[in-house]
């Protein structure tokens, strides 16, 4: 991946689960942005500090490895990166997740390949306006 390119745009999936980040890559590849996969919400950072101004879509699960979960994750982004959509996967239910960031979507497991596409898709058309 060429991360030069002012329009190289890049959907960051964070699961700490193999085959599910494997699945969310997978379809995520059949999209316009490039994937960058992590196990862990350090790794996404380390990323997103190299990288952040080109990432358009943070695809993360609540529950992560390491010291931070995905909501502590998706906090962090809002922070610093706000132009990042930002997408929380768990298999709880939103209420029994954590207390989500307004601004965050949420999608339950076992989440839909076309939801995902769709959110991909907002990332793609914001990050072309920004």
């Amino acid at each position: 991946m060429d991360q030069s390119q002012p329009d190289c745009q890049i959907a960051l999936v964070v699961e700490d689960d193999a085959a599910i980040r494997n699945l969310a890559t997978a379809v995520l590849e059949e999209t316009e942005l490039d994937v960058v996969a992590c196990d862990s919400a350090e790794a996404a950072i380390s990323v997103l500090e190299r990288s952040g101004h080109h990432v358009a879509l943070l695809f993360a699960d609540v529950r992560l490895n390491g010291a931070m979960d995905g909501i502590a994750l998706a906090e962090a982004v809002g922070r610093r990166w706000p132009d990042v959509r930002v997408v929380l996967t768990s298999g709880y239910d939103k209420r029994s997740a954590g207390p989500i960031p307004a601004e965050v979507v949420y999608m339950q497991k076992p989440w839909r390949a076309l939801d995902v596409l769709v959110q991909a898709e907002h990332a793609t058309l914001a990050a072309r306006a920004a």
